[in-house]
């Protein structure tokens, strides 16, 4: 009786599994097949369509007015150098902060836990406006200028990942910088070329992470970008789906495709570092 109860729960489990997946699987199966629509409608599509053809695709990338080879390097752009900065700044501001002791470091901690309770929507506003401010004096970081999103998106960030690295360090055992400090190295060198070179499973975490948010981002990017050569791709999509009353589904679905290409890539060939990174620092060495 136990064992065929189990194997009951087990299937049970195996079913509730399937649905989960078919369940995500679906809406991805669904904006493949209408790109590969001639219809170029989500109206009466099929999800294997009848006529498969690459018009979509072509149009996507031949349309000036979509000027959608623009968007993903915009998008490239950002990202990249929101990735550089964030792994950076944040992996020194952690070494510090785990490392050194120094009056209101409490106080940081505490600031840095306090600003990830509150989601990033209630800064919008504050987000516009400060930068409308910061376009006065220094037109670089102003608005519609990928400088000032990728400062948004640096500052953004900085919280949760400092955390992250800082508790990886904790896991550290402070002779290891202690033995450089006496060999005649200076903290700076200490952390570049032995703190850093431990951490790395961390940074790959952290970095991954974050050019995903940074290049799936839609609001922030919204907010701050209007020009056609200035903004991204995920706003481009969005953008192009308001222009026309007849929208070109098969367009924009095919935009899409494209542009999650590279996430996907990234995401196969290196979900093991990220798992790695999340696990590894949970053990104190």
């Amino acid at each position: 009786m136990k064992a065929g109860r189990n194997k009951a729960v087990l299937w049970v489990k195996y079913i509730f599994a399937a649905i989960l997946i078919a369940f995500a699987a679906l809406p991805f199966f669904w904006v493949v097949s209408t790109s590969l629509n001639a219809a170029k409608s989500l109206l009466g599509a099929h999800l294997i369509p009848k006529v498969l053809t690459l018009g979509n695709y072509r149009d996507l990338l031949t349309t000036e007015s979509l000027n959608f080879p623009r968007w993903m390097l915009n998008s490239f752009k950002v990202s990249s150098i929101s990735v550089a900065l964030i792994v950076v700044i944040t992996c020194v501001t952690a070494y510090a902060l785990s490392r050194f002791r120094f009056r209101g470091k409490r106080a940081i901690m505490l600031s840095i836990m306090i600003l990830n309770v509150f989601p990033g929507i209630l800064a919008m506003i504050a987000i516009y406006t400060m930068m409308q401010q910061f376009g006065s004096y220094l037109p670089v970081l102003g608005l519609n200028t990928h400088g000032g999103l990728i400062c948004i998106y640096v500052a953004g960030a900085m919280s949760i990942n400092t955390l992250m690295v800082k508790a990886y360090i904790d896991t550290i055992a402070f002779e290891l910088d202690e033995s450089a400090i006496m060999e005649g190295a200076t903290y700076s060198q200490a952390f570049w070329k032995i703190i850093f070179q431990v951490i790395r499973p961390i940074v790959v975490t952290i970095g991954i992470l974050a050019f995903m948010s940074t290049y799936g981002d839609f609001m922030i990017a919204n907010l701050l970008l209007k020009g056609n050569d200035k903004i991204t791709v995920m706003v481009g999509i969005y953008q192009f789906t308001q222009q026309r009353f007849d929208t070109n589904w098969g367009i924009v679905t095919a935009g899409t495709v494209v542009a999650a290409i590279p996430v996907v890539i990234i995401f196969f060939m290196t979900q093991r570092h990220i798992l790695n990174g999340l696990t590894s620092g949970a053990v104190k060495q």
